[in-house]
């Protein structure tokens, strides 16, 4: 059996965005890999994209067909259905392609330096300006270089260098070994945002070592992003929002004895609030209804986004 099994969640509306990514799936230079596919009840059938592959490639993918549960649960159902032999995991969305090398980095990294959680940079266009590639790390935390071609880097301390700033990490980026991929799994039920977060300071927890490698795994690709499809006045956005405070929420619980840690995620938290109650204000200046049941649903589990919807209502007296 393979090395590698690499778990691709699919779920688009347009041809060719994952056959693009299997492309370069098949295209890596350490080829010791099987695929599972997670049809998450996509609207775009998966056959019209695996039919134009060559029928040696074919043969290397299970697809596993689901009602839809959003991503964090068609990943789950990918790590369910991971063979015994397999030694590690290898995440890519079905709209992201791999660089040839990230199999073989992440093979050789993982082995050289007995880690069990990986990540690579990523790199996109412009409006992927919030990513930062790996290497950034060196001008503002302690590091370790482990490696300098390609560079390794190992960060002490690392989930809370992580929660200060997530952005230098990836999902398509990331490579997991046996005792994570066994033990964890993703909160299905945040099917909005968040999921991979959560799922990050989870593996990064659990983790013998984590180490990270500045040369890029992945480029991001131009298919459907439920996260970054949703903007400030999308109906989705208060879900949203809501789905990332209880993240956090579940987070801050990991969290709770580490103070520094447990301050970033507060943070966070109040910025979730503040979000969702602009974006409800904006919709009572253009004259619409609230969200109330969903507001309701948040005062419930958050009572503290009364005192920010206070905040919010001296501030715009106050102008």
């Amino acid at each position: 059996m393979a090395k590698f099994t690499v778990i691709i969640p699919y779920y688009q509306k347009q041809a060719g965005i994952l056959q693009r990514a299997l492309e370069s799936v098949f295209a890596q230079s350490y080829q010791d890999f099987d695929i599972i596919i997670v049809d998450d009840q996509s609207p775009f059938p998966i056959e019209m994209d695996l039919d134009k592959l060559p029928h040696e490639q074919r043969l290397r993918i299970k697809v596993i067909k689901q009602p839809n549960a959003g991503p964090g649960g068609a990943r789950n159902t990918g790590l369910d259905n991971v063979p015994a032999q397999t030694d590690f995991v290898a995440f890519l969305d079905s709209d992201d392609l791999w660089i040839k090398d990230h199999l073989k980095n992440a093979h050789d990294a993982m082995a050289r330096f007995g880690s069990d959680c990986y990540w690579a940079s990523i790199t996109g266009g412009d409006a992927f300006y919030y990513h930062f590639g790996v290497a950034e790390l060196q001008k503002t935390e302690p590091v370790v270089r482990l490696s300098e071609s390609p560079l390794v880097l190992e960060v002490p301390e690392f989930p809370k260098v992580m929660l200060r700033d997530w952005s230098f990490l990836h999902l398509s980026c990331m490579v997991i070994g046996r005792k994570l991929f066994e033990a964890l799994r993703f909160e299905a039920e945040l099917r909005l945002a968040a999921e991979d977060v959560l799922f990050f300071c989870d593996c990064a927890i659990a983790a013998e070592r984590v180490i990270l490698c500045n040369d890029p795994g992945a480029v991001r690709g131009e298919g459907v992003n439920i996260f970054h499809s949703i903007d400030n006045d999308s109906p989705e956005f208060l879900s949203q929002q809501f789905n990332t405070w209880v993240a956090l929420d579940t987070l801050e619980g990991r969290f709770a004895r580490k103070t520094e840690e447990a301050a970033s995620i507060h943070t966070y938290k109040h910025t979730a609030r503040k979000q969702a109650l602009w974006s409800q204000a904006r919709l009572v200046k253009r004259r619409r209804m609230p969200q109330f049941n969903l507001l309701a649903r948040w005062v419930w589990r958050d009572p503290r986004i009364l005192q920010s919807v206070l905040q919010l209502a001296v501030g715009k007296l106050s102008r």
